[in-house]
């Protein structure tokens, strides 16, 4: 289900649902990249990039947070990683974390959002849970169904909010930088987790415990 072109309109009116100003929210992101950011390096429309991210046909700033630091951990971190046989724990390959940082950050207004919560919600834009739940091999569909569902909500539409696939329990949400005119994000003041440090790394494998995953361990002769 899901995997199909978008219709001319939609068969109902997108969910609006405010996201209110003061809203702790977390982010995983490139250490070299501020906190509050948006990466303006569109996506190839065909091939490599995230869920809803801008394209060449749809650019835009975008950012990815989540409402809890496990959702936006695992997000990031635990696509594609297999439980493999056995007791022991998942091995999250360092190439996957020893460049990025999380950030604590908070809303500091009002965002508007479109819902993508329920199954009402989704069906409301003609979707099922395929355009929140499905894999990376289809996010060029993903996107391009991120950009229709924009072109129907200008110009109101700050960004998306959907269930964590990964961490159900939670929200995450995408923000965009061309709704709104004025920055919605701060830092909380609590200084960013730099998992390419030791003390990152151990914070970070306290998060990702639960998840049944730890940081691999470094090779002999590895700097760290």
């Amino acid at each position: 289900m899901g995997k199909y072109p978008p219709p001319d309109i939609p068969p109902g009116e997108p969910t609006r649902a405010v996201l209110p100003a003061g809203t702790p929210v977390y982010r995983v992101h490139a250490t070299h990249r501020a906190p509050t950011s948006y990466n303006t390096r569109p996506s190839h429309a065909f091939y490599y990039g995230g869920r809803f991210d801008s394209t060449p046909y749809d650019p835009y700033g975008y950012l990815y947070v989540g409402f809890g630091v496990g959702a936006a951990v695992s997000e990031v971190l635990l696509r594609s990683l297999p439980f493999e046989n056995g007791p022991g724990p998942r091995l999250l390959p360092r190439v996957a974390f020893e460049r990025r940082s999380l950030s604590f950050l908070r809303l500091v207004a009002d965002v508007e959002v479109v819902s993508l919560m329920s199954g009402a919600d989704l069906a409301a834009v003609a979707q099922d849970s395929w355009l929140v739940h499905t894999e990376g091999a289809d996010y060029p569909q993903t996107r391009d169904w991120g950009h229709w569902i924009r072109r129907q909500t200008k110009p109101w539409a700050q960004g998306f909010v959907w269930p964590s696939k990964r961490e159900p329990a939670d929200r995450v949400a995408v923000l965009f930088d061309d709704r709104g005119g004025t920055p919605v994000l701060e830092p909380t003041g609590a200084p960013s987790v730099d998992f390419g440090t030791e003390d990152g790394e151990r914070w970070l494998d306290g998060v990702l415990a639960p998840y049944r995953t730890q940081a691999a361990p470094r090779r002999p002769g590895q700097d760290g």
